[in-house]
């Protein structure tokens, strides 16, 4: 299976992505910047199932990536109000 040059492209670029969210969330230096970082991946990631869901041709990945990004999205809003202090 061979990926066209606008697929080697986009998975470059998502590379790139992926390893300067990881230095933010490693680096910081605030917690909101690893919260944000934190958040930037788990798109990453629900991106990288809806590719798998073109690639394979299973709407199966769909499924999985719009469970993962309601999960990683209540998580991420509870996160940030932790950090707010648990304000309503």
């Amino acid at each position: 299976m061979m990926l066209t040059l606008l697929e080697q492209i986009a998975l470059v670029l998502m590379t790139i992505a992926v390893l300067l969210s990881m230095t933010r969330l490693i680096l910081g230096p605030t917690a909101p910047d690893r919260i944000i970082s934190a958040d930037t991946l788990s798109v990453l990631a629900t991106v990288t199932l809806v590719g798998f869901a073109l690639l394979f041709d299973s709407a199966l990945y769909l499924d999985v990536a719009l469970i993962y990004s309601t999960l990683a999205f209540v998580g991420v809003v509870a996160l940030a109000r932790t950090i707010e202090g648990g304000r309503t």
